[in-house]
């Protein structure tokens, strides 16, 4: 099972969500810096569950530890462990669970590729897992911005059909923490909220877009031919749980366009290459859209596969996100952060 990821700047991500606790080891971040441990757990807080009415209720601090790589709070340049304990583990609504595969989810597969999986929470293909990736986002997004100025941020742009015409010509970004559903305009955001609340009391969810961006990038991040930049982030993007697409600048609607519309000239104030020209950052925002399918736990009763072939009609209980879109912004301005500062610090074996 492969649990890292980078190049320059690896993350090896550890735990279950309903074991004794989750956890990131950070290999490669730079020695000597001064961690902001508020920063940190202010992305966890974004992240955590029990937030509003419209989440999962289930209640986790989500207080972080360090247990090596920073001496007198700064980073030594030896491997980072951060570790985050499970508090409100309910395995009990599990065990109905224990011997059929819920649509959507990794059961099925999981059970034929290992032959063994823990079952309670979905284990090791929970979403719970990424808060760990989350303090280790935090930990990059302080450095890039105290170091360079960059500064990677996401929004909920569309939540069904419900969401905003342009999201990238929207400003003051930060509005969005200001709403449960972390939407940077306050009408739209009342919106989403409704569907939300109507659908929840259906027994259903809902899907929807996150749109993020890196502002400040320099020119020349990014690997030619493989690794590049827009490769490493669409494979951080989907390694996010719920994630079905990804598309960087116009993405699909370049496809609606000629040549001569589509093309970012020296002269046009248009960006439909997404920042990323050739797999490579061209010093314009870094501008893509990331898709999340409708969470796959739903009350209402689904026929569902048994581990001896049969098919039975069951309801997923427990505490579940209705639209997971608002909890997982945090997620995605942390897997772009590690990124972003991954290829930084490749760059440094051509200066």
């Amino acid at each position: 099972m492969s649990n890292f990821f980078g190049h320059s700047l690896k993350i090896t991500s550890f735990g279950e969500s309903h074991g004794l606790l989750i956890g990131v080891i950070i290999d490669g971040f730079p020695s000597n810096f001064e961690v902001n441990n508020e920063q940190i757990q202010t992305d966890l807080n974004r992240r955590k569950p029990g937030q509003s009415a419209i989440g999962t209720q289930r209640q986790e601090d989500d207080v972080f530890e360090i247990s090596s790589g920073v001496f007198n709070n700064k980073t030594t340049g030896a491997p980072i462990c951060i570790f985050i304990k499970n508090k409100d583990a309910q395995s009990k609504d599990y065990e109905k669970l224990k011997n059929v595969f819920r649509p959507g989810h990794a059961d099925k597969v999981y059970q034929e590729k290992y032959k063994n999986r823990d079952f309670n929470g979905g284990g090791r293909s929970s979403a719970r897992v990424t808060a760990a990736w989350v303090a280790a986002g935090a930990l990059a997004k302080q450095y890039l911005i105290e170091k360079y100025g960059i500064k990677s941020e996401a929004v909920v742009s569309s939540i069904k059909s419900v969401g905003l015409q342009n999201p990238f010509e929207i400003e003051k970004w930060d509005e969005a923490e200001n709403n449960v559903v972390r939407c940077p305009d306050k009408m739209v955001a009342t919106e989403m909220i409704n569907l939300i609340q109507t659908t929840m009391l259906q027994g259903d969810t809902l899907g929807g877009v996150i749109s993020a961006r890196i502002v400040g990038c320099p020119i020349g991040l990014g690997e030619p031919v493989f690794d590049k930049l827009n490769a490493d982030i669409a494979k951080a993007m989907f390694s996010i749980n719920a994630v079905k697409g990804v598309e960087f600048g116009s993405g699909f609607a370049t496809t609606l366009k000629y040549g001569s519309e589509n093309n970012d000239g020296p002269i046009t104030n248009t960006n439909n290459d997404g920042g990323i020209t050739a797999g490579i950052s061209n010093g314009k925002n870094i501008e893509f859209n990331i898709a999340f399918k409708p969470t796959s736990s739903i009350k209402k009763i689904q026929i569902m596969e048994t581990m001896n072939d049969g098919n039975i009609p069951i309801s997923v209980e427990g505490r579940h996100d209705p639209c997971v879109l608002p909890r997982a912004v945090p997620i995605v301005e942390s897997m772009a952060a590690l990124v972003i500062l991954d290829h930084l610090l490749l760059n440094l074996k051509y200066s």
